[in-house]
């Protein structure tokens, strides 16, 4: 079982759902990465999802977008944060998550990149511009360092490829509730239970729900669905206008309402 792992069962076990918040490093400048991590995780969130600013973020919607734009300007890379999260590693408490595209990571090095994470304390990745069958180069070089490979599902995946995804994540199945790019929403697909039901019967770890979830009230329903919830642009709003408030009642929404039932 992946640090990962552990850390959402311990979320189940207190009898909650799993919170991970994504923040997008140096939106703000890079020496808003550490307390901004500090403070997240004062708040009692599960995992942190850590974004690295890029100039070509496909699947990132208008909010997260800007964000990054801010922090390039700031002059924030990769290996900047790299190095931000390395200088405060032994304050960090729960796992951190890195949310970047392929480019970056091909650029760095795939060796000299997963060195990097294990000195700055990355417990997981996520590069959703590496498709479920090319992602084989990232376990190979992250996995001999304890670091888990996070798959998304997307809701028009056929049930052999979610078969197939589910089996291969690592840490826990990045469940997709939207068809598009991330970004807050009113309305979700009208199929997410079915969805869900077929990704929990499918999948040996976790699965978290994300994209599109920035309400409480979205938070309790899209992580009655599953194991927890990932929450992106509607914290990263938050972040960059000072409203910590917001993000509290969103973790708030996670807790207490885990059902009795094993779910994975």
């Amino acid at each position: 079982m992946t640090t990962l792992q552990q850390a959402i069962d311990q979320t189940k076990l207190a009898g909650h759902k799993a919170f991970i918040p994504y923040m997008m490093a140096g939106d703000g400048g890079l020496e808003t990465v550490k307390p901004t991590i500090l403070k997240l995780q004062q708040l009692g969130v599960t995992a942190i999802e850590v974004g690295i600013p890029f100039t070509d973020p496909v699947a990132d919607g208008p909010t997260i977008e800007r964000a990054g734009e801010r922090a390039l300007v700031a002059g924030v890379t990769l290996r900047k944060v790299l190095q931000a999260l390395a200088s405060f590693k032994e304050e960090i408490t729960v796992p951190l998550v890195i949310m970047t595209y392929f480019n970056p990571v091909l650029a760095y090095g795939l060796e000299a990149f997963a060195q990097a994470c294990v000195a700055g304390g990355v417990k997981g990745i996520i590069v959703p511009d590496v498709p479920f069958e090319e992602s084989g180069i990232l376990r190979e070089a992250l996995n001999p360092h304890s670091i888990d490979v996070i798959q998304l599902v997307s809701l028009t995946s056929p049930p052999e490829r979610i078969t197939r995804i589910a089996a291969a994540s690592q840490g826990f199945v990045y469940a997709v509730t939207v068809n598009g790019i991330t970004g807050e929403r009113s309305n979700f697909a009208t199929n997410l239970e079915q969805h869900f039901a077929s990704l929990r019967q499918a999948s040996p770890i976790p699965v978290l729900a994300g994209f599109g979830i920035s309400t409480p009230e979205q938070v309790k329903s899209m992580g009655m669905l599953g194991d927890g919830v990932i929450v992106g642009s509607a914290v990263v709003t938050a972040l960059h206008e000072g409203r910590m408030e917001a993000i509290e009642a969103l973790i708030a929404a996670s807790k207490g309402i885990y059902e009795k039932s094993t779910l994975y």
